[in-house]
């Protein structure tokens, strides 16, 4: 960087900042939003053209910035948020110069015509919205075979903890791998099944992927209704929690919304080391099956460092749907559904106005669109897109049943537990199925350099108690480490 102050403070200060410390830099004027945006993008241009996470960068962000540094001279701030730059995952619609794609080339010249609820809720706060992140082209329900965080716009994003080695973990690929390589303060990735819980373990972050319904959908490019969710990507649980209070909230434009009856300021409870009165099962069969020994040792690790913070363990829960084969029939048949809408709500110059349409697109240029084919698209075409199959009827209510009652509750109440902990993001499918959240968080690396993480689990709405523990968890260990891009 040319400007020696900034140099110094990206060298010196900038790497793993938290929310907190970036406010206390603010508030006592030593740096500036203005300058925050400054380094970021520095970052992004210096070490991202190695692991391309970054589709995209706001235009507006440095004159955002200005104008918020001036709102926190003139009338003080927002709130936590105010003044800290945040990135989007690129299906999260913007109402502004950038576009929105779900990484296909046939949504590249998508505007939004407004902010999604996500958005709207960070820019209400006084984030910056510095730019989107690549992703798994169509959140990963385009084909089989796709590699996670490729798309036919953003290319391929590669794990800055071993560049072409490790798995980048999909579909918020991007999300993961920039708040890794200290990018942003934060990410909001979208999640149906698995897409925040598997790239912030293949990134050592925290994902908390809520329940559906906490956090609206409005604004999001789709796949399934049942299972959506946007949802925080941080490098601590408390800026993690920050995010997670500030995107939560009621929505008339998400039926699912409504269910939201509270909100909740996560971050403030969390001041207790001490799991005293907490009991946690352990989902051992089939969770641990075919996992290498490096990373067997990890969980028991972490298994000996919650007794050691007082939570009560009981070990090798079982879960009578563990070994349920998990269907796509539901998010088959609700992506024409949900697409076809909001492809529909578009502006007239997207003349991509369904699925079939998208369809068509890819076939005209299958060059560059059909490296992997796209057959999860085709089979979603072939569906009425009135959500009228007894297939589709049928599946929705097993699963809700499966993964519910036969699943995590059935968990839950047997053994009178607060919260599940798997290994890794294993098991993260019945949380999805049914709708709950989950958080997953650092618990170390095994030899090859590959972060390793473990995953709580919890019934609708049981956020703050599954933060509770993951916060307890990491100020006692402490694992996350900054990926080697230098």
């Amino acid at each position: 960087m040319e400007n020696p102050k900034l140099r110094k403070w990206h060298d010196e200060w900038l790497l793993e900042a938290t929310i907190d410390e970036i406010q206390e830099k603010l508030a006592s004027g030593v740096i500036t939003s203005v300058e925050l945006v400054q380094m970021y993008l520095y970052r992004i241009a210096k070490y991202d053209i190695d692991i391309n996470s970054v589709i995209e960068i706001n235009s507006d962000a440095l004159h955002i910035a200005a104008e918020l540094d001036k709102e926190r001279k003139l009338e003080g701030i927002r709130g936590v948020m105010h003044g800290i730059p945040i990135l989007l995952k690129d299906n999260i619609d913007t109402g502004d110069k950038m576009h929105t794609s779900a990484g296909s080339l046939a949504l590249a010249n998508h505007y939004a015509v407004e902010d999604s609820f996500v958005a709207a809720q960070l820019r209400k706060a006084g984030a910056i919205l510095l730019g989107k992140t690549n992703m798994t082209e169509w959140a990963n329900f385009m084909t089989f075979g796709m590699p996670s965080g490729y798309s036919s716009r953003g290319g391929q994003t590669l794990n800055p903890y071993g560049a072409g080695k490790l798995d980048v973990g999909g579909s918020s690929s991007g999300a993961g791998v920039a708040v890794a390589a200290n990018f942003a303060m934060g990410a909001i990735g979208t999640e149906t099944s698995g897409s925040i819980l598997n790239p912030s373990l293949k990134n050592a972050l925290v994902g908390v992927k809520p329940t559906v319904g906490l956090v609206s959908r409005s604004g999001v490019i789709p796949i399934a209704h049942s299972q959506d969710t946007p949802g925080p990507m941080a490098r601590t649980v408390k800026d993690a929690a920050y995010l997670l209070e500030t995107i939560a909230g009621i929505d008339s434009r998400d039926v699912a919304s409504a269910f939201n009856s509270k909100q909740t300021k996560y971050a403030e409870q969390l001041n207790e080391t001490s799991l005293k009165g907490i009991r946690i099962g352990i989902a051992r069969k089939p969770f641990t099956e075919r996992m290498s020994k490096h990373k067997l040792s990890l969980f028991d690790e972490a298994i000996d460092v919650l007794q050691n913070v007082g939570a009560e363990l009981i070990d090798d829960v079982s879960i009578p749907s563990a070994k349920n084969r998990w269907g796509l029939e539901i998010l088959t048949y609700e992506f024409k559904v949900d697409l076809n809408a909001y492809l529909q709500a578009t502006p007239p110059s997207n003349k991509l106005r369904s699925l079939s349409d998208v369809i068509a697109f890819n076939y005209e240029h299958r060059d560059t669109m059909l490296k992997y084919g796209q057959k999860l698209l085709l089979a979603a075409e072939k569906t009425s897109g009135t959500l009228r199959e007894a297939e589709y009827i049928y599946a929705l209510e097993k699963e809700l049943y499966l993964s519910r009652e036969k699943g995590i509750d059935y968990a839950l109440e047997k053994y009178e537990l607060d919260a599940v902990l798997f290994p890794g993001d294993r098991g993260s499918t019945i949380g999805a199925k049914a709708g709950y959240p989950s958080v997953i968080l650092p618990a170390g690396f095994v030899p090859n350099g590959e972060p390793f993480g473990i995953m709580f689990t919890g019934t609708a709405f049981s956020e703050q108690t599954l933060l509770k523990i993951a916060y307890a968890f990491e100020q006692a260990t402490k694992h996350r480490q900054i990926p080697k891009i230098d």
